[in-house]
């Protein structure tokens, strides 16, 4: 059934040479088995693997081939992606947000990014030809804005704090040297497309780049790993879904030419689509703090408690409102230049601005509607303990269940919105793409009818009334990101 690699085709893939350090762990020589990447491994094992499930055959599969790879089209191309990044999200809870259909997102923003900035039909060839390996193969792409790490941004002369810098070229490409700051999963992608915020230059233009995990003179630095429970049962998201985003440092890295792409010096034309996938992670997050506030509910035996309906009540609303926006970026899609159907910015802007509005709220839910059980809720450890197992069991079974389902099922309620892994999450969420203010500057630049209504109010008035031309409110630039200055020398 499969048009892709194997699971075991991607371990395997990994043990390509590549130089990684995860803070607090060191080198890793091996990250198919090192305690730190190994389980993460195994998630994006499993992801491959599940296009040769026929139970995921009519989720993943289309008349063209596996549902990630399409380039879509249409609005039902769309619908069709959609789902099937629904269905595969939800299954990590929303925290594993980098799969390999992402980075063929990626490599079709890289593909929309270049038509757009530069017309040359060699890099528009190189593009493709690239997004095409993608798909064909299943090559795992990440991303990375391509921001500077802090100590570069606090330099003294302003022209020393890019990222990266070119500092030499040939016939087989540029020589690139720098440091780029937070991305997610280099330690288990392939590749890295670095954005535009990376500041290189190129015969005046901005120049982003495909660079290989394993390429000599890369090394990739990872956070310290996600503080959780080695035992399963107490954790069992955080034991498994940790990314593990860190920086990359290019000394002297060699990026032949069908990697090296002109873009517009802004990244949001390669996000184009990634937008739209990252919204449907938050609201995998968000169904899955649902359906566990559910299964709680019905647990502790809360489920003709009105004060708990509301709870409910509370999410399945929240749930909805970015899902009806999925629906309508879906169905109200936007036609890009060179001929792709892209969700429609305006939707995708309001689902995230609710949904960031939303989570806190979410997650405190789901931390008040199980009660004090949520904090003291047994290990199966304990459960097993001679001198705990009798009166555990008479504190916790009961309404049809046993006493280590409704643990189970407790700490998992636990690990979703109380673990380490969580809050990471949040923060990343918080500075990955600005956060609210930049989705309302999103929002204000796609949103296209401030003409269109507030002339048709005045034509309901019964005397002429002058046009209004509101363009002077979409046109703003997006807010710049945060500027940064090192102190001055009295400061110091």
């Amino acid at each position: 059934m499969s048009s892709i690699r194997t699971g075991a085709d991607y371990r395997n893939s990994l043990r390509d040479g590549r130089r990684v350090f995860v803070l607090g762990e060191g080198q890793v020589e091996d990250v198919a088995i090192h305690p730190a990447t190994a389980a993460m491994v195994e998630d994006y094992v499993a992801w491959y693997d599940r296009h040769d499930d026929s139970a995921w055959k009519d989720t993943l599969f289309g008349p063209d081939g596996p549902v990630g790879y399409l380039v879509p089209r249409t609005s039902d191309d769309l619908v069709r992606m959609g789902k099937c990044f629904s269905a595969t999200t939800f299954l990590s809870a929303g925290n594993v947000t980098h799969t390999p259909a992402y980075g063929h997102l990626i490599a079709l923003g890289i593909v929309h990014a270049v038509n757009l900035h530069n017309k040359s039909p060699e890099q528009a060839a190189h593009a493709e030809a690239y997004r095409a390996e993608i798909a064909r193969t299943g090559r795992f792409l990440t991303f990375a804005a391509g921001a500077a790490p802090i100590g570069y941004r606090l330099r003294e002369d302003p022209a020393d704090r890019v990222a990266l810098r070119i500092v030499g070229r040939s016939e087989l490409g540029v020589v690139v040297r720098g440091k780029i700051g937070m991305h997610t999963s280099p330690a288990f992608a392939e590749d890295v497309y670095i954005g535009a915020v990376n500041g290189a230059v190129l015969d005046g233009q901005r120049a982003t780049f495909v660079v290989p995990v394993n390429a000599q003179g890369v090394t990739v630095i990872c956070r310290k790993r996600s503080a959780r429970d080695p035992n399963p049962f107490t954790a069992p998201l955080s034991n498994r879904f940790d990314e593990l985003d860190g920086q990359m440092w290019l000394d002297d890295v060699v990026v032949p030419w069908n990697r090296v792409f002109l873009t517009d010096f802004s990244p949001e034309p390669i996000a184009r689509w990634l937008f739209w996938h990252q919204l449907y992670c938050w609201l995998s997050k968000a169904e899955f703090t649902l359906g566990l506030a559910l299964a709680c509910a019905h647990a502790m035996g809360l489920s003709q408690h009105e004060a708990t309906i509301d709870y409910l009540l509370d999410l399945i609303t929240d749930v909805q409102t970015v899902r009806a926006c999925q629906t309508a970026a879906e169905r109200d899609p936007e036609m890009t230049v060179d001929g792709y159907c892209s969700p429609n910015q305006s939707h995708l802007a309001a689902g995230s601005i609710a949904m960031l509005k939303a989570r806190r709220r979410m997650a405190e839910i789901l931390r008040i509607l199980p009660g004090s059980s949520l904090v003291v809720a047994p290990s199966d450890k304990d459960l097993a303990d001679a001198a705990l197992a009798s009166g555990l069991e008479e504190s916790f079974t009961g309404g049809g269940y046993s006493a280590r389902q409704r643990a189970a099922l407790l700490q998992m309620a636990w690990d979703h919105v109380g673990s380490a892994l969580d809050q990471r999450e949040h923060v990343f969420e918080l500075h990955a793409n600005g956060g609210e203010v930049s989705w309302r500057g999103r929002l204000r630049r796609s949103f296209d009818r401030y003409n269109m209504l507030a002339n048709t109010v005045l034509q309901r008035l019964d005397l002429p009334m002058p046009t209004v031309n509101l363009d002077s409110i979409r046109d703003a630039p997006l807010a710049a990101r945060r500027p940064v200055a090192p102190p001055r020398p009295g400061e110091r």
